[in-house]
């Protein structure tokens, strides 16, 4: 069948009316979407609320609070913007291109400038576009990103074509029946970018920790202008400051922002390394990662590979060998297949006429192998353990474990039933393979490599790439249970003659053990396992299908790229981890504080601007420097775990010394203007006391943003003490704030020792470590 497609007139008439399979990018937010998300959210709502009722109350000084804001929306709206910029620019070079037929003529576009009624080919690898109907030829096709299916359907003429399916083997010419986001794909959301999706256990937590902080605040708020108007007979307009001082104390400014700015940055830095991110958390995901889940051919070694012997069974002649190599030429002519092995035979072998077949049927990832059916021969090529029988697996034995002593890949050639021709292909090991995998697992990562060679062969590679235990190996075609792939995953560290399915199996049993898994990958039998694995990666120069499915793409296919991803998303957890602990110091203490003040029913001691100060050189510029330190230590733990055990024995502490000095101060008729000044000097004590925790080991860097914030606070109190509000205070104020933060400081060290101690320990030795606890307490009571 000619096809002749559509003429360019009928494109650009097409084009005019919208048909065309462009989609919108959900993924980007454009820039006016970027300004309007930093500018109106829920706490900046809360500010405005309170800007106006401090310009009602005539506080005007008390505005300040403002500054610390709108420096944050305007840092997060420029950063946003260029991170932007960098990720549109390199998003770019992942549109995949199609060949199309157009006025009977063949061209390469983009997926993107397909239109409604278009004549594509398409072959294996790749994904297909847009719901299409076959024309012509047959071929595989696997609809798991859609169904969840992953059984392989047949598709031949007229059959229909699901957008985000993408084929297996086989190649077919298909018309376009919908486009764009008439399409199945779209109207389902398009499922290959949800498999992307992946939970993120710092944004939940942080988004938690907003949430709760963003409730509490209105009836704390509430709470507090009452007592002081009804209960301690006070007016509205005085209620105002102090209500506010704590309020802004409660709220975590800047740490979702700190986040947002931490994870574009971290982006926009791989983004210029040719690192695409289709999903920024998963950088995250992958710094967490406990294993990494190799497949060999374009990972561990390069997607090209080279035919290096051609040799017949040990029963074969000189003449019989070279007639099986003049119909292997014939037959790799005549089967669709494209892949890497395919195109290695092709160069190899000159080209012959393709053979008389009265059935093709291309090679499947489930089969192990492709086949020819003419009047007389049935033809396969494929995997020598899934052709040849136990007989002639035995009689041919030293050949293929020749080849695969030398991390070949052997395939056999086989008339009917009878193996006529055995061939090794090799791969070279990608450039620097070998210091990444090492760098990799002295960084705590274990490597497990899963593929769909000989185990043999598969060891012997992942030995050369340095990757521990390599000689641990298993044919899983011998795991036939689930059990028994739940047992190997904790023995073996090779796993060859893996199925698609088997794939997605292993990765779920690992992670079915507490661990994080990454999964990298190129073609479309990786796909399944990719979807399962909590991270995955595809090189860019892996199948469309791989690449659309992947939440990270090395577009340069530069594997040794992935220490720089590990790296950055480890500095990203570590650095916000830090910062995080900071903003909770603030928000728990003012949270504690003004609950007791409303108790007690006394007038909250803190100002607004004195809260400003804090934020400033105690929380956001040293959140701010430390994000962009250099961390690669390996986080353990959960996110939230780490915060409050840093943050808790602070805001504990700061919480009972002041309000410890507030009642010595009426013991000692020292004045409220002191000793809310002193308050302020104590809790900044103590919140460097943090800082200098968190910040180690000790590096030059993070002695300079002490250092800075510091001399911050300090030149601030000496010289913009108006500003502030902060006094001088007298000897007594003076004496008291030393004493208190001496004590504090001490029972804070006790209390964090113990807190991290008990972190540390697993749920259930927790559970009973309690249980001792209240026994010897109850005792002791008794």
């Amino acid at each position: 069948m000619a096809v002749k497609g559509l003429t360019i007139k009928e494109v650009e008439k097409l084009t005019k009316e919208g048909k065309t399979n462009k989609v919108k990018n959900k993924t980007s937010k454009s820039i006016p979407q970027i300004i309007l998300s930093n500018l109106f959210t829920y706490f900046n709502g809360i500010f405005l609320g309170l800007a106006i009722l401090l310009i009602y109350a005539g506080a005007y000084k008390n505005l300040v609070i403002l500054v610390v804001v709108v420096i944050n929306v305007l840092i997060g709206i420029v950063q946003q913007i260029r991170s932007k910029l960098v990720l549109d620019k390199l998003a770019l070079l992942d549109v995949s291109e199609y060949v199309v037929v157009r006025d009977g003529k063949e061209e390469k576009i983009s997926s993107s400038n397909l239109v409604l009624g278009d004549f594509i080919k398409l072959e294996s690898g790749q994904q297909i576009p847009a719901d299409a109907t076959v024309v012509e030829g047959e071929a595989s096709v696997n609809e798991s990103l859609l169904t969840g299916e992953a059984d392989e359907i047949e598709k031949k003429k007229d059959s229909e074509l699901k957008s985000g399916s993408f084929l297996v083997s086989g190649k077919i010419i298909a018309k376009l029946t919908h486009v764009g986001e008439d399409s199945y794909a779209a109207q389902l959301s398009s499922k290959a970018k949800e498999m992307k999706e992946k939970p993120s256990e710092m944004i939940h937590d942080i988004e938690t920790i907003v949430k709760i902080a963003g409730i509490i605040i209105i009836p704390v708020g509430l709470l507090l202008v009452y007592q002081f108007v009804y209960v301690n007979g006070g007016n509205f307009k005085d209620s105002i400051v102090p209500m506010i001082a704590a309020v802004t104390g409660m709220i975590p400014e800047g740490l979702y922002l700190l986040v947002t700015i931490a994870l574009t940055l971290g982006a926009a830095r791989l983004a210029k390394k040719q690192v695409l991110l289709h999903d920024m958390k998963s950088i995250e995901s992958l710094a967490r990662v406990d294993v990494f889940c190799a497949d060999k051919t374009g990972t561990l070694t390069k997607d090209v590979m080279d035919v290096t012997d051609m040799v017949g069974s040990s029963k074969e002649t000189k003449k019989e060998i070279e007639e099986a190599i003049e119909i292997l030429a014939r037959y790799i002519q005549t089967v669709p297949d494209n892949n890497t092995t395919m195109k290695a035979l092709r160069d190899k072998l000159d080209y012959k006429e393709p053979l008389d077949a009265t059935e093709v049927n291309p090679f499947s990832s489930k089969t192990k192998y492709s086949e020819v059916k003419t009047k007389k021969n049935t033809y396969r090529l494929g995997a020598p353990e899934f052709l040849l029988d136990k007989k002639g697996l035995e009689e041919n034995r030293k050949i293929i474990e020749s080849f695969a002593n030398e991390g070949k890949r052997v395939l056999a050639f086989m008339e009917d039933k009878k193996p006529i021709l055995f061939i090794a292909l090799e791969n070279e090991l990608r450039d620097n393979v070998v210091e990444i995998f090492d760098l990799l697992q002295k960084r705590e990562v274990e490597v497990k490599v899963i593929s769909g060679d000989n185990p043999l062969t598969v060891s012997k590679v992942a030995t050369k790439a340095g990757i521990i235990n390599a000689d641990k190996y298993v044919d899983t075609t011998t795991l036939d249970t689930y059990e028994k792939i739940q047992d190997a995953v904790k023995r073996y560290t090779v796993f060859g003659r893996v199925k698609p399915e088997e794939k997605k199996m292993i990765v779920q049993a690992i992670k079915e053990n507490g661990l994080k898994v990454a999964m990298t990958g190129d073609g479309v039998n990786d796909i399944l396992a990719m979807k399962e694995a909590d991270c995955s990666i595809a090189m860019g120069e892996g199948s469309d299908a791989a690449r659309g499915a992947a939440q990270i793409v090395l577009l340069n296919n530069d594997f040794s790229l992935m220490n720089n991803i590990i790296g950055e998303g480890r500095q990203i957890i570590n650095n916000i981890t830090r910062s995080a602990s900071l903003f909770l110091y603030k928000n728990i203490f003012s949270l504690l504080l003004s609950i007791f003040s409303i108790i007690a029913v006394f007038e909250y001691p803190l100002k607004p601007t004195q809260v400003s100060l804090i934020s400033l050189f105690n929380i956001g510029l040293p959140a701010f420097l430390l994000a962009l330190e250099p961390n690669k230590q390996k986080q353990e733990g959960r996110f939230i775990q780490r915060v409050l055990v840093n943050a808790i024995p602070a805001a504990i502490t700061s919480f009972c010394a002041i309000i410890a000095m507030i009642y010595f101060a009426d013991l000692f008729d020292i004045p409220q203007i002191d000793v809310s000044t002193a308050s302020i000097y104590l809790m900044s004590g103590i919140g460097f006391n943090i800082l200098w925790y968190i910040t180690k080991p000790f590096r030059k860097y993070n002695l300079f943003v002490f250092g800075v914030c510091l001399l911050g606070i300090l030149v601030s109190s000496n010289y913009l003490n108006q500003v502030f509000d902060l006094h001088g205070i007298s000897i007594k104020a003076t004496s008291l704030c030393v004493v208190f933060g001496i004590a504090a400081l001490t029972i804070m060290k006790d209390i964090t020792i113990a807190l991290d101690q008990f972190r540390k320990i697993k749920a259930k030795e927790r559970l009973q470590k309690i249980k001792e606890n209240y026994k010897l307490l109850k005792s002791y009571v008794l």
